[in-house]
């Protein structure tokens, strides 16, 4: 048995538990501050005088986050998870409190860019010493509790983001994770073996890091900027090719260097390779969901900021129930082929169920909807990583596992851009048709075009009581028809929503056509690949004798 494997065995369960409990604190911190700060942005965006940056107050984090999550799965495989996940939660935990700090939009966007440098690090190797603490044949029963963290910090955050902004202030939103955060990292430091791997090599490629976040950079910028922008433009397309010529020299670059960032023999691994695009795909419908739906229920249903959050917890107890339970079947029987396509295929349907929404949609019917997406997600969240851990080399679960995680946020990233130009589309074409289904002379038309001086003035698909701004601007002859004008909207942006929805049933559909080609490889009870295993390149699982 090898040197780190024996570190992990020397720990009693009661230690193991207490670890993975550490664990999960530092993710519920990393998860609840995406969703906390969300509801105070308004305020803090305010307070600092920061309109024109509003938006980098997140592109930043997300940036940040994604660019270094694979770094740090490297490096923790050559010099341990103990080092690079305290390193971690430490810049986290100071970044927080310069962030609380700050005194204005710059200064607090360059704290929020700390906070992803630490955040990135915290879900995949909080990943991957759970591989190092439990065989793959255990880690079923512990995965899909990573899961249920994400579904528990988007409940609770947004309203706790709320009541904390609007009694002690939203300073408040980053001191509080110091306390907790301590807690967490007391118990890494104290108890997380310092596991290190003398066969790695110590070559770090500088050089491939370097490129690899010229080439996400842009790529993500030119994403984000999509939402206000053409695909033509230069900050959208221009910035996104640039990306995708320094990835080309990044992919050369990985090709030729001792040990790369992100090894591509991983890639030659038939299961990592599928787990990986299933997963990217797959975040498709789930970001969509959680992104479209809030905006949904506050626009047209008229809830605010946090009942919107608690209205799409069918979504994440469906979610939290399916990441647990199939953890759990798999690690009872051993197989999850036939449950992920299954689960992917729940997904598909489900979001088709929601291409129907209108603005006069049951809220139950909603639920249930939800519910049905959320048991199609969840298994994605807690499977595919214990399918790619189970498929490498102990020597390569970080990298994996930060590649598997880095590969979702990219996928919601761009399914989300999708979706966003979608949306634009359907408005563009469904306003006036709905405005005029509803009753409304077509003379009425000009001024609500979705793209009009007049629409931008009304916000037409924004939040808020839309009659009342429509009384503020239309003269009296025509207040009668403020009902049929605020219908015919509501009902043209639930079709615009609707039609989101696509992008993730085909990603859903597309996923679980990849996962039936799985070559379903038993999960191992050792922590090593046997012995007894055909020769093949370092970290690649053999391909198996029976389908």
């Amino acid at each position: 048995m090898s040197e780190p494997n024996a570190a992990a065995l020397n720990l009693s369960p009661r230690e193991k538990l207490e670890i993975l409990g550490a664990i999960l604190l530092a993710m519920f911190l990393f998860a609840l501050d995406q969703t906390v700060v969300g509801t105070a942005l308004p305020k803090i965006v305010t307070d600092l005088h920061g309109d024109k940056l509003y938006t980098w107050s997140v592109t930043i984090y997300l940036l940040t986050a994604t660019i270094s999550g694979p770094i740090y799965g490297k490096l923790s495989d050559l010099f341990g998870r103990r080092p690079i996940v305290i390193f971690a939660v430490s810049l986290f935990l100071i970044s927080s409190a310069l962030a609380g700090l700050s005194g204005s939009m710059e200064q607090f966007i360059l704290f929020r860019g700390l906070q992803g440098l630490g955040g990135g690090a915290v879900f995949p190797i909080a990943l991957a010493v759970v591989a190092d603490l439990y065989t793959p044949a255990e880690r079923g029963k512990y995965l899909g509790l990573f899961g249920a963290v994400f579904g528990v910090s988007s409940l609770v955050g947004p309203g706790l983001g709320g009541v904390i902004t609007d009694t002690v202030g939203w300073h408040w939103i980053f001191y509080i994770n110091i306390p907790i955060g301590l807690i967490s990292l007391f118990i890494l430091w104290r108890l997380l073996p310092a596991i290190r791997r003398p066969e790695a090599a110590r070559n770090i490629d500088y050089v491939g890091a370097g490129v690899f976040a010229l080439a996400i950079a842009p790529f993500l910028i030119g994403l984000t900027n999509k939402q206000t922008g053409q695909w033509t433009d230069p900050a959208v397309g221009g910035l996104m090719l640039l990306g995708l010529a320094f990835g080309a020299l990044f992919l050369w670059i990985e090709s030729r260097v001792p040990e790369p960032i992100v090894p591509l023999s991983l890639f030659r691994i038939r299961t990592f390779s599928i787990s990986v695009a299933a997963m990217f795909l797959a975040a498709f419908g789930f970001f969509t969901l959680v992104i479209f739906l809030p905006r949904w229920f506050q626009s047209v249903a008229g809830a605010s900021a946090t009942e919107s959050g608690y209205n799409i917890l069918p979504l994440l107890a469906g979610l939290i129930f399916s990441a647990i339970a199939s953890g759990q079947i798999v690690a009872r029987v051993g197989r999850y082929k036939l449950l992920m396509v299954g689960s992917l295929a729940l997904l598909a349907v489900a979001l088709f169920l929601f291409t129907n929404l209108h603005a006069d949609t049951n809220r139950q019917v909603l639920w249930l909807w939800m519910a049905l997406a959320g048991l199609g997600i969840g298994p994605s969240f807690a499977v595919f990583t214990l399918i790619v851990q189970n498929a490498v080399s102990p020597d390569r679960i970080g990298v994996a596992t930060s590649s598997l995680t880095f590969f979702q946020q990219i996928g919601g990233t761009v399914g989300l851009t999708l979706a966003g130009t979608i949306l634009g589309d359907r408005l563009a074409t469904e306003t006036g048709a709905q405005i005029i289904k509803a009753g409304v002379p077509a003379a009425f038309l000009a001024g609500f075009s979705p793209g009009s001086p007049a629409a931008a003035r009304l916000a037409l698909f924004g939040t808020g009581d839309l009659a009342a701004r429509l009384a503020t601007v239309i003269p009296p002859e025509g207040q009668g028809l403020i009902p049929a004008i605020v219908k015919g909207v509501h009902e043209a942006f639930s079709i615009g929503i609707a039609s989101t929805f696509w992008v993730g049933i085909a990603g859903a559909v597309i996923a679980a056509v990849l996962v039936a080609f799985l070559h379903e490889v038993p999960m191992r009870h050792t922590f090593e690949i046997e012995e007894h295993a055909p020769e093949r390149a370092p970290g690649i699982e053999p391909e198996p004798t029976a389908g």
